[in-house]
């Protein structure tokens, strides 16, 4: 995270960025509908106040601001690639466009995999670079939204989580509009931003990834016993 973290908040407070923030609580509403447990974690501040968490039915959640953020605004801060939190204690982890803002995604994403229990769901957001959202960003030195330090594309985060032994659950596109400020209501924008409009020829701007840890227990393999020849009178049969 870096010091552009405020520019982002009021980027956030405006009409197109508080359109993506509902949409994405709405999206994210059915992603946790199979999500239980006891402990909820979103890694990284998105949004104004908790939006993203209101979904889910978790009752305790915690919102890890990172310590390099001008404005945290979380339960507690910490850096987030070193969390100050148990080992597999954690039953579902949410990166809402966190690994995009991390100087060191990887460091992150394994944090999260350290603190997160076997067959705890990870749910991660992030922007496509092959949209027009993507390529706004590539040509804006504050990048888009602001304070992005790299579009990662799906295939990059499938292929880190396959490293680290995770199942993809799901792999849902959206945000099916143009990177400027909605005309009318912020309600009547959220539609737009979930799902495709038969008039609207670009493909979508980002996706929500849920994936499964697997823990693969190892099953011992005794040795086999030698198969002794069969016995006659007390002496062993002897060989050709």
């Amino acid at each position: 995270m870096t010091d552009s973290d405020p520019v982002l908040h009021q980027w956030q407070r405006e009409p197109l960025g508080r359109a993506l923030i509902q949409a994405e609580a709405q999206l994210l509403a059915g992603t946790f509908d199979d999500v239980f447990g006891l402990e909820l974690l979103q890694l990284g501040t998105w949004g104004v106040g908790r939006e993203l968490l209101a979904p889910s039915r978790i009752r305790r959640q915690s919102v890890v601001a990172d310590s390099a953020e001008a404005s945290a605004g979380g339960d507690f801060v910490a850096r987030l690639a070193h969390l100050p939190i148990t080992n597999a204690s954690v039953d579902a982890v949410l990166l809402p466009h966190t690994l995009e803002r991390a100087a060191d995604p990887h460091a992150v994403l394994r944090e999260a995999d350290r603190v997160l229990l076997g067959e705890g769901q990870l749910i991660v957001l992030g922007f496509r670079p092959a949209s027009l959202w993507g390529l706004r960003a590539a040509v804006s030195r504050a990048g888009f939204p602001p304070g992005l330090r790299r579009i990662l594309p799906a295939s990059r985060v499938r292929d880190w989580l396959a490293l680290l032994n995770y199942e993809i659950v799901n792999l849902r596109p959206y945000l099916y509009r143009l990177p400027r400020a909605p005309r009318g209501s912020i309600d009547s924008a959220i539609p737009s931003v979930l799902y495709r409009a038969w008039f609207y020829p670009w493909p979508a701007a980002a996706y929500v990834i849920k994936a499964r840890k697997r823990v693969y227990t190892l099953t011992p393999i005794r040795p086999r016993l030698r198969e002794r020849r069969p016995v006659f009178g007390g002496l062993v049969e002897p060989s050709a």
